[in-house]
This record gives structure tokens, sequence and C-alpha cells, in this order.
């Protein structure tokens, strides 16, 4: 009972390569499924932004929230962190190739979302008929 999931999937007959990549999309979805991830690469998708510039844009954000996001983001590749040797210091955020990639994924999510979003509505009225006074 006290076993890792790759354990688990690992008794069950799944090749460690297998177990392997299933933890990794385990992982990148959590990634992208959070918040600030999401609010991160929208903003950059239209080019580099300094911290400040971007905290501000980015409502609710702690500062300490930022840094972590853009500190995993840049670990997975998917955000660069140019450092400027000016005075006073400037650093800048932008999107790789492959943050772009998975910014055209998040614009595909987001525009099905618009197109369905009546009916999703409406499923959770029929689904939560006394919460639609709460909304």
């Amino acid at each position: 009972m006290g076993s890792t999931p790759g354990a688990q999937a690992e008794a069950a007959g799944l090749s460690p390569e297998c177990v392997s990549t299933i933890e990794l999309v385990r992982d990148v979805l959590a990634r992208v499924g959070d918040k600030w991830t999401v609010l991160v690469i929208t903003n950059l998708a239209d080019g580099p932004l300094r911290f400040t510039t971007l905290h501000g844009r980015i409502a609710g954000v702690s500062q300490r929230m930022l840094s972590q996001t853009l500190r995993l983001l840049t670990r997975d590749g998917l955000v660069l962190r140019t450092a400027y040797v000016e005075v006073p210091p400037r650093v800048e955020y932008e999107l790789t190739p492959l943050g772009r990639s998975l910014s055209d994924a998040i614009t595909h999510v987001v525009h099905w979302v618009q197109d369905h979003q009546a009916e999703i509505v409406r499923n959770r009225d029929v689904f939560d008929p006394g919460d639609s006074a709460a909304r």
C-alpha cells in the first residue's frame, strides 16, 4: 500500500520506460494545469518581459509564487531567463521554442472553452441546480 505509483505500474507489468513516460506526463500536466503557469505562458506569448512587468500583469500572484513558477518553467526549458550586465541589472523572461509550442496548445484550449462556454455553463446549471444563484 505504501509503494509509489511507478512501482505499482512496474509490478503490473509496464516497462520502466513506459512508467517513466507516465510519470513525466503526470508531472507536466500538473505544471501546465497550474493557474500561474497558464498566466505566465499567455503573458509571455507576445514577447519578452521583465519580472516587474510580468508581476503587474498577473493579478493576485505573489512575487514569491511568480519567481517559483518562472524557475520551474525555466527548469523545464519553456522559459528563457536572460540577465543583462547593466546598472541597474536587468532580467527578461521569454518563451523558448518549446514554450511557444505549449503556448499554441494553451491557445487552442482557450478557444475550445470559448466555443463551448454556453454549453458548459448549461451543463453545470443542470448538474448543480441550487448553485446558480451563487454565480
